[in-house]
């Protein structure tokens, strides 16, 4: 495989690869840096990539297993960054603004307080807007156990939300 074929191939996954490393390293550098070091693999072994079946899989899997790695021999623990701010409509009165971005401080104090697969897989599926494809390439779990993580964080969220400011989330 030339250097043009392997760039028609592998550099359009770029999103789903670093959407998978960030995932994994909640830190826009090393997922940055997973990426690269996978497609340096990837390089290396660009003449046996050809018999693969489905390579998207096959990259996706390179990237989780390099992450992986590299959070066991660093003891990684990167915590996932949440944003600081809502982005509020600019239309609507000020106290319901203030109101809101009050509200956001409390739900981003109760997401960061989730443990760590809860925290990812919520932040994947409802930040990140990954599907539950990609999340399952990204954590190693099924479809099954993705969709019951989300509900049962969904519910605790809003629970203890309900319970903090008295509204309806």
């Amino acid at each position: 495989m030339d250097a043009e074929e392997f760039k028609q191939r592998f550099l359009p996954l770029h999103p789903a690869l670093y959407r998978a490393a960030y995932a994994l390293m909640q830190n826009a550098d090393d997922a940055e840096d997973m990426v690269q070091e996978a497609y340096l693999k990837l390089w290396d072994k660009r003449d046996a990539l050809e018999i693969r079946t489905n390579p998207a899989a096959y990259c996706i899997s390179l990237v989780r297993h390099l992450c992986l790695d590299q959070m066991q021999t660093k003891h990684y623990t990167a915590q996932a960054p949440l944003p600081d701010n809502l982005a509020l409509p600019a239309d609507g009165d000020t106290g319901q603004r203030l109101e809101a971005r009050d509200q956001w401080m409390h739900l981003r104090r109760l997401i960061a307080r989730l443990p760590d697969t809860p925290r990812r897989v919520l932040w994947l599926r409802d930040v990140e807007e990954c599907s539950m494809e990609e999340i399952g390439q990204a954590t190693g779990l099924t479809e099954v156990n993705i969709r019951s993580i989300l509900s049962r964080t969904r519910k605790k969220i809003r629970e203890q939300f309900n319970r903090l400011t008295g509204d309806k989330l």
